[in-house]
């Protein structure tokens, strides 16, 4: 079995507080994108079922670029890193093709910067996409789903945005992990939550939140260029290969546990994610 592990980056400290499992465990990291994981592996002769609770302190920041910055940077004609370009190649439900690269030219138009480019293709998805989780098909980020239907989850918007992006040459990156009420206190997380960024050169990465802004159309500004810090982000990347590696194809998306009994999937794991304030707790305790 595999579970998402969050690590800390800029814009959140990650501390371990506890992990409780019946069985051994080990923490590893993917090679395609850094992805941490834990690893534990029994045998059915073992244990009936098996369960595995871990405990995590998170300290969350927000993120926020200045638009003045970003916005107002000369375009230079320079290469793009190593680590960039990575972020150029299509996923397996966000192809770049012919299709994909005429509809991201149509919507850049005219538009000649890459914040030009990025902003158009943003709010395009914005206005275009409705946010509708009824019915199938959508949750999987396939840009084709979401670009017939015009509707979806976090996961197609950002498809939409990061396929769009990349098909005009725009470094684009996708990340995923769990949104935190912004009334905080305590309770259960339903689902995730997922995002993106796109590269300027010469600048950095951008955060945006297309789903988000479709959601809260009087805070669409803000998320063209922020992250706010009511999130925590677990993994980064599509088509996940695993460590130790999967017998199964790549996972569309790692926020979820994934398992194999005799390298077969396992499905219907049951999973639960809940969280506390401590500030809450704190004030509580006075």
């Amino acid at each position: 079995m595999w579970l998402p592990y969050p690590t800390s980056d800029d814009f959140q400290d990650v501390r371990l507080l506890s992990i409780d499992s019946p069985v051994p465990t080990r923490v590893y990291q993917e090679y395609t994108y850094r992805n941490s994981m834990l690893f534990l592996t029994t045998s059915a002769t073992e244990l009936e079922t098996l369960r595995v609770e871990m405990q995590f302190r998170v300290t969350r920041r927000e993120h926020v670029e200045s638009k003045s910055e970003f916005t107002e940077l000369e375009d230079p004609d320079g290469l793009f890193g190593f680590a960039e370009r990575r972020w150029l190649e299509p996923d397996r439900l966000v192809p770049i093709d012919d299709y994909i690269r005429e509809l991201a030219e149509e919507v850049t138009k005219g538009k000649t910067t890459v914040v030009e480019k990025a902003r158009a293709i943003y709010d395009y998805t914005v206005d275009s996409l409705e946010y509708d989780q009824s019915g199938t098909g959508w949750g999987r980020g396939d840009i084709y789903y979401a670009c017939d239907t015009k509707r979806g989850n976090c996961t197609d918007f950002h498809a939409v945005f990061i396929g769009f992006a990349r098909a005009v040459n725009i470094p684009a990156k996708f990340a995923i992990g769990f949104p935190i009420p912004r009334d905080r206190g305590e309770g259960e997380v339903a689902g995730y939550h997922c995002w993106a960024e796109f590269f300027v050169p010469g600048y950095g990465w951008v955060p945006v939140d297309t789903s988000e802004a479709n959601r809260n159309p009087d805070e669409r500004e803000y998320f063209f260029g922020a992250h706010d810090e009511n999130r925590v982000a677990f993994t980064v990347g599509r088509d996940i290969m695993l460590n130790p590696k999967q017998a199964g194809g790549p996972l569309n998306f790692f926020i979820y546990p994934y398992a194999e009994i005799d390298g077969k999937p396992v499905s219907g794991i049951k999973r639960q994610f809940f969280y506390t304030d401590l500030g809450l707790l704190a004030a509580l305790a006075k």
